[in-house]
């Protein structure tokens, strides 16, 4: 499996195979076919130390014990749902992985921009002004 440049090899993956429930008929209750794929974060070592520790502190809410673990069931096919399963870890741990978007770099209004800014307050206050009773001079 490849996130971004890393692979991870495919002995570091755990498979485990169940019973789906849902659609299928008879063949559901005879055949495995929902699929459970997990990766050990905290252990892997092919990530190296700064995208794993990215993964953990990411995934924090999805980890079990530094196991990050994707179930699908949503095909009658073991197959498919291998691939939809490895397809979710891919996607997961990419995101996961990725660099920490740039911060944003602060600017000031451009001079005609203030300008427009303090043209549309004076004309909603002359707007506002008229409205009002004139005075009692």
């Amino acid at each position: 499996m490849t996130v971004g440049s890393v692979t991870v090899p495919a002995d570091a993956l755990v498979w485990r195979f169940s019973r789906s429930s849902g659609p299928g008929g008879q063949h559901v209750n005879t055949s495995d076919t929902r699929v459970s794929l997990s990766l050990d974060v905290a252990g892997c070592g092919p990530l190296g130390e700064v995208r794993r520790r990215r993964a953990l502190e990411r995934l924090r809410g999805r980890l079990v014990d530094g196991v990050l673990t994707v179930t699908v069931q949503t095909h009658r096919s073991q197959v498919r749902n291998r691939a939809e399963a490895r397809e979710r870890m891919e996607s997961l741990l990419a995101e996961a992985t990725a660099p920490p978007a740039r911060g944003r770099r602060a600017t000031r209004p451009g001079r005609r921009a203030e300008q427009r800014r303090l043209d549309a307050k004076r004309r909603r206050g002359d707007v506002k002004r008229s409205r009002s009773r004139p005075p009692l001079d």
